[in-house]
């Protein structure tokens, strides 16, 4: 081989691995939908025109779609976790044992045929030819006629039939409040694909994850019904039922269906609900979303919901200053779901008797619309990311906006880890979300583990630099699928520490952080680290004339440390399982961690005072 042949094969061997190492790219799916509801037996027909865009490096021979509602079906997947799970989701179960010898049975297994859900397709092609496909419970898989090359578009033309289950989670007809229909993961949907490779996960009880798109999506239903979901509706004139007062355009006799045509831009789902007794009501933001509200006209809901419309404006006016702007014009809280569940620009919400009820909730799910909605974290490999996240901002939006406190981090809900570590329940949070032995160890490990990655961070790099890194974070991976490098590199980049032993250790590991004050002589005081999980260290001293001296002692590995007034010490290689440090003078009291921001299970150890 001569020199310019093999120049050139260094040349293009460079570029290569350039392409396929250092560039993010993500599918891109729209769907045109069109969908004919019969409100008498929940059953609805519909058909799916979907542009398939292969942004990926990947040629590829097959696509996978979900089938969601196929999980509401005797013997499925999701009822087979339900029997075999030592604690049960209890929405999803009956008990026909006793208060104090509980014995439960899956709701599932017992649906009868008319109650089942299911999603059924009835043809499907690719580029206008039939096109071979099989189901296999909650997924579709698709033989490609053709494969689609990197860079192409495929459209799939879809018809498919389906029934809205009885309600037993998430989705389905006549809520334990009334609401007719909840219409949550109600079409075949495209799996992701990413760097992974296909995400095709059976619908077992958890969320989800999604291709970002446009939707186009008419929703024909008797015209007494309103609905309220995803989108921008479009033809408001034709509608009425409170998007517009003036109906006088409507083209439809008593009797017939409505129309309902929405415009969804840049999302990854689509959601919505109906019922023909659901009130209407608006609230126009300063800066320019319109925040609906739909709720049954019942008086028993209507005080809270009325209530809680100006505290949402007020919630997210938090976000959009603590995390990033909204994206979107619109979005609606809906009377809905079991709980409180977010979709793209609306969130489904059960209850209302009280303003407490439904308060803590909403601020909650509306915090989703950034923490999953726009930042699409993978939820069945990050629930940590979405729910945690949430978690921690909606915590600091409720203690300022419906308490009245100062809105800062705190380890108030710290209980549940610590029960989590002292039972023996604790699994690593790379632990798929499905997976985990518990549904007590999913809840403990994705929301409040998830959420102390950041309440302990400002521990770590500061209250400041997490702000920074929150905001920063939003701006560089909205409308993308952020991983958990992600969050870690901006953190890096905002505070100029090394973290990547942080996130190893809290998220892939169940490794516990103790550090005990292990002597004090004279001006000297020893530490000690019982726990596995090495952290920088922030110690209090009194001094017996009363004055007072804070310390920090930097962990040798994040090469740096957190802003801060206190006395900074050489810092603390982690093998070393104790470190010493002298005083200036006489002691009377040490402290480690006075801000209790370290997740230390014990700290029975982590003071002394002079006898």
């Amino acid at each position: 081989m001569n020199k310019v042949l093999i120049f050139l094969f260094s040349i293009s061997s460079i570029i290569s691995f350039a392409q396929n190492n250092t560039s993010y790219w993500q599918q891109k799916v729209d769907y045109k939908m069109d969908v004919d509801i019969d409100v008498e037996n929940y059953q609805y027909n519909g058909t799916q025109k979907l542009v398939y865009t292969n942004n990926s490096p990947d040629v590829l021979n097959k696509v996978f779609y979900h089938l969601y509602y196929n999980a509401f079906q005797p013997n499925s997947e999701m009822d087979a976790r339900l029997q075999e799970i030592v604690d049960p989701d209890r929405r999803m179960v009956n008990n026909i044992g006793t208060a104090e010898n509980p014995k439960y049975e899956s709701r599932i297994a017992k649906l009868k045929p008319n109650e089942i859900g299911y999603l059924k397709v009835l043809s499907l092609m690719q580029n206008n030819k039939k096109v071979q496909y099989k189901v296999i419970g909650t997924v579709l898989e698709v033989m490609l006629n053709e494969p689609v090359k990197p860079g192409e578009k495929v459209t799939f033309d879809m018809v498919f039939k389906g029934q809205l289950p009885v309600h037993i989670r998430r989705a389905g007809r006549n809520n334990k409040d009334g609401v007719a229909l909840s219409m949550a993961q109600w079409y075949p949907k495209m799996a992701e694909y990413d760097f992974e490779g296909w995400h095709a996960d059976a619908y077992i009880a958890r969320e989800f994850h999604g291709v970002w798109g446009n939707f186009d999506v008419t929703i024909h239903i008797d015209r007494k019904y309103t609905v309220g979901g995803t989108g921008y509706l479009q033809n408001p004139q034709e509608i009425g039922h409170g998007y517009e007062n003036n109906t006088q355009k409507l083209k439809v006799t008593n009797g017939e269906k409505l129309a309902w045509h929405f415009i969804a831009p840049n999302v990854h789902d689509f959601t919505w609900a109906a019922d023909p007794n659901y009130i209407h009501d608006i609230l126009k933001m300063d800066n320019g979303v319109t925040l609906h509200f739909l709720y049954k006209n019942d008086e028993k809901y209507t005080k809270a919901w009325k209530k809680i419309q100006p505290y949402t404006a007020k919630a997210m006016e938090y976000y959009n200053k603590n995390i990033g702007e909204y994206p979107w014009k619109q979005y609606s809280v809906i009377q809905g779901g079991d709980g409180g569940m977010e979709y793209a620009m609306c969130t489904l919400v059960a209850g209302g008797e009280t303003f407490d009820s439904i308060a803590g909730t909403i601020f909650h799910e509306l915090a989703h619309e950034w923490f999953q909605q726009v930042l699409a974290t993978n939820e069945s490999e990050y629930s940590w990311m979405d729910e945690g996240f949430t978690s921690y901002i909606s915590s600091m939006a409720s203690n300022k906006i419906l308490r009245g406190g100062d809105g800062k981090p705190s380890s108030r809900n710290y209980r549940g880890y610590f029960y989590s570590v002292k039972s023996g329940i604790q699994e690593p949070l790379t632990t798929h979300a499905d997976r985990f032995n518990t549904n007590a160890a999913f809840s403990i490990g994705s929301y409040t583990k998830g959420s102390m990655f950041l309440t302990q961070l400002n521990y770590i790099i500061g209250e400041k630099n997490v702000k920074q890194t929150i905001k920063k974070y939003f701006n560089d991976f909205k409308f993308k699928h952020p991983t958990p490098n992600d969050i870690k590199r901006v953190a890096e980049k905002v505070s100029g520490l090394q973290l990547g032993w942080y996130l190893n250790e809290w998220i892939e590991t169940m490794h516990t952080i103790d550090y005990a004050i292990a002597n004090v002589e004279g001006k000297n005081i020893t530490l000690a680290r019982v726990g596995t999980m090495p952290m920088p260290v922030d110690v209090s001293v009194t001094y017996v004339d009363g004055t007072l001296e804070k310390f920090t002692i930097p962990l040798r590995m994040m090469f740096g440390y957190k802003p801060t007034n206190n006395t900074i010490l050489k810092n603390w290689a982690w093998a070393h399982p104790t470190y010493t440090f002298s005083a200036l003078k006489e002691i009377k009291t040490v402290e480690i961690d006075p801000s209790q921001l370290m997740a230390d299970i014990d700290r029975s150890n982590n003071k002394f005072e002079k006898e």
